[in-house]
């Protein structure tokens, strides 16, 4: 292996690539087909590519300053001076760790399923963008998250493919000896052990918890086979795994960890394994130990309904946690359950809530928008002397979401490090306004092509005819007003709310002067029938003569899905039952890119909003009216909007055909929001109000 393809192999086992926009050009430009056959997984491109075809490409394509230059780039990102080191100080090991059930950083490594996923993946970014000393802490799953299929019903279907570690960007974690390092956690009457893959993220790294080894029996085996997979007692087996078996990681690795971040509730465990460690090694008191770890622990929680919480019964408590309270802390197994209970009214007290252990076990809690921030404090009513829950707003890691068209449009404008400077967005107005036409039109055409794409091969899948693949052809408008509506179907998201009045919907749809169209993707979870019959609905709305290839459903909804959307839509529409959204996070990653929102005043929009940067859905909140009229009332605010204010002033046009009113909102839109909501503010706050407060 020559040394062009060493230094290639080298980026491709570090995940900033994913976020370099010269990294992923030039991968494709590799082979175009290997690198779509691969999933935009460059270590299988590499390892599957023969090495004298490799190195014929090379020379051919001369890409070989392409290489050193992308090697040199790569090598000065790591080498760089960062934010954490000009504020803090410098320091090479980790002392801020960091747990989250799930990562979503590339479509390739599917260790995500949504939302939650996808911020916790931009957090490590942003972590190693701005330098911080964070350590990830997540499990390896071996089959992740479902790949989604609508079947001719219409009906979602799960299909589990086994993820391929030997050519996935990460790497088993050996010790100094090359020996793969291993840790275990004592489960009722056996030890389960986990090896540890290292996936690279920038200067971050992130260790992921498997059980598929030897060591184990078969069952034990698939603790970590599938996110979000199995009952309850799965559920509590991978979250032992997480949060003890994340510590033990720890320790074994002689970090010297400061603060113990728990993004969500899934890692609380970790709060009774820190204590056991503090009680052994300085041979104090169950309360000595847990008031001392309790400063140095940082909940944050991602929802606002208390059924999104995971609640295990005392039986099931009982069984995995009875020796452990016994013998490994010395403790009564009713101390540790009561750390599962904030003695309030309402909580049946044979149940254990993971939020609840994080809140009585962590000095620092937030809500991720102000206004989840509020909710979360009438939820969680706290009675001691702590502060009350505060809120950081999320954000996106804007470079993974934005198009290389708007990427070269802001390197052009302001910096090839436009993204490292908070201050950039304020220069919005110098771009002129028929460049952001330009890049609005041309990102709208590239999602359309890819719709078209993944539609047609769709249908080759079900058998299509020539004449019927040729259809796909005239399926949706690169002219056309496009909404996009892409999420999680959960049934207080209200993915069908646009679809109330449908005669009204038909209107807007099939108004020929000024064209409208919807696209749909996102993933139901396996277990919610109210929301596969959402899909279900949308699905058999796409068949309608009158709709069929203006409205359209993406299957299988993913990073890459999710990428070419932001993208492309004109408006992102998102509708939930306030305040039951907590940030979302889709919205913001439209901005960079020129697309402007439409929403309930519900998670971050409740702060974003205004009426220069976008438009709102009014509500109805009286809790006198029934869920009924309180969407009617909705879906009637979201109909007039579109028709009297959003689609008028799209098709508002100078004597240039520019719609300039409309250019002047997406101006503002990036001006005021972008820099705001982003991982890198987000990151900076946890620093400043939490990490470094650490005592």
């Amino acid at each position: 292996m020559n040394n062009l393809s060493l230094m290639l192999k080298e980026v491709a086992y570090n995940l900033h690539w994913s976020w370099n926009k010269n990294a992923v050009e030039l991968f494709n430009e590799i082979n175009p087909d290997f690198w779509s056959w691969s999933g935009h997984n460059p270590v299988k491109l590499l390892n599957e590519i023969n090495q004298n075809y490799l190195d014929y490409i090379i020379e051919k394509k001369n890409l070989g300053s392409r290489v050193l230059n992308l090697y040199s780039e790569y090598k000065t990102y790591l080498g760089g001076r960062t934010y954490f080191e000009e504020k803090y100080f410098k320091i090479k090991e980790p002392i801020i760790a960091y747990f989250s059930a799930e990562y979503g950083l590339t479509e390739c490594l599917k260790t995500y399923s949504g939302g939650l996923g996808v911020l916790s993946g931009d957090h490590l970014k942003s972590a190693s963008d701005l330098g911080l000393p964070l350590v990830g802490i997540g499990l390896a799953y071996n089959y992740g998250f479902f790949t989604q299929m609508i079947n001719p019903d219409g009906w979602q279907t799960e299909n589990y493919q086994l993820n391929e570690f030997q050519n996935l960007p990460i790497e088993l974690l050996r010790d100094d000896n090359y020996i793969p390092v291993k840790v275990s956690v004592n489960f009722p009457g056996r030890t389960v052990w986990m090896q540890v893959w290292l996936a690279q993220v920038g200067r971050v790294k992130l260790l992921l918890l498997d059980t598929s080894i030897s060591e184990n029996s078969v069952e034990d085996r698939r603790i970590t086979d599938i996110l979000y997979g199995g009952d309850n007692e799965k559920r509590i087996c991978q979250e032992i795994v997480l949060g003890i078996g994340g510590i033990r990681l720890l320790e074994k690795l002689g970090y010297d960890i400061k603060a113990y971040h728990l993004n969500e509730g899934h890692s609380a465990f970790l709060c009774f394994e820190r204590i056991r460690n503090y009680m052994k090694r300085n041979n104090v008191s169950y309360a000595e130990a847990k008031n001392k770890c309790f400063n140095s622990n940082i909940f944050t929680t991602h929802t606002p309904v208390p059924a999104g919480i995971d609640i295990f019964t005392k039986e099931l408590f009982s069984k995995y946690f009875m020796s452990y309270a016994e013998k490994e802390i010395g403790v009564s197994l009713d101390s540790l359950f009561l750390e599962g209970d904030l003695n309030v009214s309402d909580v049946n007290n044979n149940q254990f809530n993971m939020a609840y252990l994080a809140i009585n076990n962590s000095n620092f809690i937030n809500g991720v928008s102000k206004l989840h921030g509020e909710v979360s404090r009438k939820m969680w009513m706290l009675s001691d002397s702590r502060s009350q829950i505060d809120y950081i707003t999320n954000g996106v890691h804007t470079p993974s979401y934005i198009s290389n068209i708007t990427n070269n449009l802001f390197c052009k404008y302001f910096s090839d490090n436009w993204s490292y400077d908070e201050n950039i967005w304020k220069r919005t107005d110098e771009i002129s306004d028929e460049e952001i036409w330009a890049l609005r039109l041309l990102n709208k055409y590239k999602l359309i092509s890819f719709c078209r794409e993944r539609i047609k091969e769709k249908w080759i899948s079900l058998g299509a005819d020539k004449v019927k693949l040729k259809e796909a052809d005239s399926i949706l408008s690169t002219e056309a007003l496009t909404i996009g509506f892409a999420r999680r179907f959960a049934t207080y998201k209200r993915g069908t709310l646009i679809f109330r009045d449908l005669d009204r919907l038909k209107k807007i749809v099939r108004n020929t002067s000024m064209p409208v169209q919807f696209i749909f993707s996102g993933k139901a979870h396996p277990k919610d029938e109210g929301g596969k019959n959402l899909i279900s609905e949308i699905i058999s709305y796409t068949r309608d003569p009158d709709l069929k290839n203006k409205i359209v459903f993406l299957e299988n909804y993913d990073i890459n899905v999710a990428r070419h959307l932001v993208e492309g839509c004109d408006i992102w529409l998102n509708n939930p039952r306030r305040p039951q959204e907590a940030s979302g996070t889709s919205g913001m990653k439209v901005i960079a890119n020129g697309g402007l929102n439409f929403s309930i005043l519900d998670g971050w929009w409740d702060e974003g909003y205004s009426p220069e940067n976008g438009w709102k859905i009014d509500s109805l909140l009286s809790d006198s009216v029934s869920l009924e009229e309180r969407d009617l009332f909705e879906a009637n605010s979201l109909y007039d909007t579109l028709e009297k204010e959003i689609i008028p002033l799209y098709y508002l046009r100078n004597g240039n055909g520019l719609p300039v009113d409309w250019i002047k909102k997406i101006k503002s839109s990036i001006k005021n929001l972008a820099g705001y909501f982003s991982t890198n503010r987000m990151v900076k706050e946890y620093c400043e109000k939490f990490y470094m407060k650490v005592k």
